[in-house]
């Protein structure tokens, strides 16, 4: 199979989360076991972060790789969902594993896969493990899928294991408090392995605590030891949280084993994350006059944090290119958006993508008023048409909004 066939099999003939939502989700990891035993453990080659959470482990992760980046070491990083391409998932130095490098991966352990019925996410997941191991990287950076402890991700032994936030996010799978959901993502914390909690709560915080104390594991509150943070690039209002939790990882890292990031390294690696890693999607400006945003923020946590920072931009008036999957409790999102703006409401190209029709209805009951488009492109060209120079256009509320447009 070339790639577009490789890639199109993967997609369509094992459960994926990005696609299918609830029934591609897997109970435990026995099926990971397999799969890496069958690839002869190329994980256990590798050195490694562990970065889980509910919300900034794509920022997190890849801002950590681009200060290692500029110290010179050679990173993997294993992120999801992807944008465009598949490839963007795994990435060394910035640069996306190659087309022939995947489809000789699947193409060799086919019979393999389909034998098991290894879902989408674990071949992904080794395929990434495998490629870093081959590829000899100082250090691979691991992006958690959803949840933690019985994430496919977890069943490496890293150097030190993050967790950005707790919000109430898959709450279907991972629970429906925030001390549930903790407890899920604490599940990435490894015995006698450093870990640092980027922020905590009240509910989340004894959760974290008695974790760590089972683990022996030294555990680090980013929020608490970081009084000042470095600028980066990534300019979001919520990447403060993010980049304490970086600058606090970093320094375990230089205390605690043989990586040596200087700050110099650590200031330059945070300016420079988009062009060491072409990380997109995250307050990203697309146009000025109107100015134009887009961001991939997609629960409540994320959403009020980006629409403060909205509040805060000068314009005449708000445009807001708007579309969600069908698992979002929308009586928690809507009552966040703000009324005053003109909405291109759409559903995203996807089989989970909430039903236009749906979302205009529901929206009208927390009086937002707006058009339905029978695509996302579409609503963002109706959008740039009517906005005025002085205007303000956003477009979010899922990854999957923001992928068609960019």
């Amino acid at each position: 199979m070339n790639y577009h066939e490789t890639t199109e099999w993967m997609f369509n003939q094992l459960p994926m989360y990005q696609l299918q939502g609830a029934s591609a989700y897997k109970k435990d990891l026995t099926n990971t076991h397999l799969l890496v035993n069958h690839l002869d453990n190329p994980q256990q080659n590798l050195k490694s972060i562990h970065v889980a959470g509910t919300n900034g482990k794509g920022s997190t992760s890849h801002m950590l790789s681009s200060i290692l980046q500029e110290a010179g070491y050679k990173v993997g990083l294993y992120t999801s969902p992807h944008l465009k391409d598949f490839r963007e998932r795994i990435k060394i130095n910035g640069l996306d594993i190659s087309e022939e490098f995947v489809c000789e991966f699947i193409n060799t352990n086919k019979s393999f896969f389909e034998s098991k019925d290894i879902s989408f996410f674990e071949m992904s997941v080794g395929l990434a493990f495998e490629y870093f191991s081959k590829e000899k990287v100082d250090i691979a950076i691991i992006e958690v899928g959803m949840g933690g402890r019985l994430d496919a991700t977890n069943i490496i032994t890293p150097v030190v294991s993050v967790i950005t936030n707790i919000g109430l996010d898959h709450t279907q799978f991972l629970g429906n408090t925030l001390e549930a959901v903790a407890f899920e993502k604490a599940g990435i914390i490894k015995p006698n392995t450093p870990v640092v909690i980027g922020e905590y709560t009240p509910e989340t915080k004894p959760v974290f605590l008695a974790k760590a104390e089972e683990c022996n594991s030294e555990i680090y509150f980013a929020s608490n030891l970081i009084s000042e943070t470095y600028p980066s690039d990534l300019i979001g209002d919520y990447q403060i949280h993010n980049k304490k939790t970086v600058q606090q990882t970093i320094h375990i890292l230089n205390t605690q084993t043989e990586f040596n990031i200087s700050d110099v390294q650590s200031k330059s690696g945070l300016l420079h994350v988009v062009k060491n890693t072409n990380l997109q999607g995250r307050w990203q400006q697309l146009g000025d006059s109107p100015k134009i945003i887009c961001d991939t923020a997609h629960n409540k946590e994320g959403l009020s944090i980006v629409l403060h920072q909205i509040e805060k931009e000068t314009f005449e008036t708000l445009h807001i290119v708007f579309g969600v999957v069908n698992d979002k409790n929308l009586d928690e999102i809507l009552p966040l958006l703000p009324k005053n703006a003109i909405y291109y409401f759409s559903r995203p190209n996807n089989p989970r993508g909430l039903n236009s029709q749906i979302l205009y209805k529901k929206a009208l009951e927390f009086n937002l008023k707006g058009e339905i488009f029978d695509s996302i492109t579409n609503a963002y060209k109706k959008a740039k048409q009517t906005a005025k120079d002085a205007d303000f256009i956003y477009i979010g509320g899922s990854t999957f909004v923001v992928a068609e447009i960019l």
